[in-house]
């Protein structure tokens, strides 16, 4: 009887793929905001050198302030793009949130605090209805967010002329309740000689927040999954409704946020305020590396995008230039990022 042979020895070198190290240059390339970095810091290296103030530390609180005005909402707008889908109704429900807290502590002459927590509770609603309305109808997130941006614009302005009389909510500075809530959404921390808006704060926490989602989470697997293909991730039992409705909800907390430091800073409220931002969140996010297709991005992407827009909206008045040009660098940036990251992933793809 003859002995049994012993099993091959594996090559030297080879063994299981998951225990195989990868190199730091290709794991850099496999990030989705290898490209915005290298972006934010050429954006940096020029305005530093072409305005002369740009590195001020007054000047980097402001650029600090203008992205992460940006940033709070494209945070979630990162996450729902990774998830497959779009919401343009991001911008009239900034405004949407801060009338609701407004006219209601108002109308209501109930404490500040009143009026924040019904406006929680309505912009919620908000983000449940346009996730309820996309599994249930089976339209396109285009259409859906559509609808509602269009809605909440309407409702904006009737409401707003038929309680207050204008287009603008009335001050309610006096209000019991206000200084706390402005020293939560929209005071301003000292540290040494920089005054830091404290939305920075509430971008560098969401930024945090969504990256542990992401990278951390099965959470964050449900969302790339449902991004990479819907049918495929609900057969192997990813709760695909629930996902979506959470991250459109997600998005109208940080509306909520947003708007409440919107309504704290001047006190009032024109209701016709926010159209068209919700570009510049979507952009941030596609800058940031999140792909129109869905299940490929990150939060800290997301985060370099507004960044570059603050950079570039602040820079362009430190150098003293026409500030009608901004649309016209955002838009160049937009189209050379998304070339950057195209590149960046096939580069990638042809490491593995």
């Amino acid at each position: 009887m003859t002995a049994t042979s012993p099993a091959p020895a594996p090559p030297v070198g080879k063994g299981d793929e998951r225990l195989v190290r990868t190199s730091l240059p290709r794991r850099l390339l496999s990030r989705p905001e290898l490209g915005s970095v290298v972006g934010a810091l050429a954006v940096f290296l020029f305005f530093s050198v072409v305005a002369d103030s740009f590195l001020r530390a007054s000047s980097l609180s402001t650029v600090l302030y203008a992205a992460s005005t940006i940033g709070i909402m494209a945070v979630p707008v990162a996450l729902l793009m990774i998830g497959g889908e779009f919401d343009l109704s991001t911008g009239v429900m900034v405004t949407s949130s801060a009338l609701i807290s407004s006219m209601f502590s108002y109308q209501m002459t109930a404490n500040v605090w009143v009026g924040v927590g019904v406006s929680l509770l309505a912009t919620l609603a908000i983000g449940f209805f346009n996730g309820f309305m996309l599994i249930r109808t089976k339209l396109p997130s285009f259409i859906i967010t559509l609808g509602t941006f269009l809605m909440l614009t309407g409702l904006n302005l009737g409401l707003t002329k038929l309680i207050s009389g204008t287009v603008s909510t009335k001050s309610i500075s006096d209000m019991e309740g206000f200084e706390s809530a402005k020293a939560l959404f929209a005071s301003r921390l000292t540290l040494g000689d920089v005054s830091l808006q404290i939305t920075v704060l509430w971008w560098l926490g969401l930024v945090a927040l969504a990256t542990w989602v992401l990278l951390r989470t099965r959470v964050g697997n449900w969302i790339f999954a449902v991004g990479g293909g819907e049918d495929a991730a609900r057969a192997v039992g990813v709760p695909v409704t629930k996902t979506k409705i959470g991250l459109y909800m997600a998005v109208a907390f940080a509306a909520w946020v947003s708007g409440q430091h919107l309504l704290f800073s001047f006190n009032v409220v024109q209701s016709g305020e926010g159209v068209g931002n919700e570009f510049l969140y979507i952009i941030a996010a596609v800058i940031g590396g999140c792909l129109m297709t869905g299940g490929y991005g990150s939060a800290i992407g997301s985060a370099v995008g507004a960044l570059i827009f603050g950079m570039t909206s602040k820079g362009i008045v430190y150098a003293q230039w026409n500030p009608d040009w901004f649309k016209f660098f955002l838009g160049a940036m937009l189209l050379l990022a998304t070339l950057l990251n195209a590149w960046v992933r096939k580069r990638a793809e042809a490491t593995k």
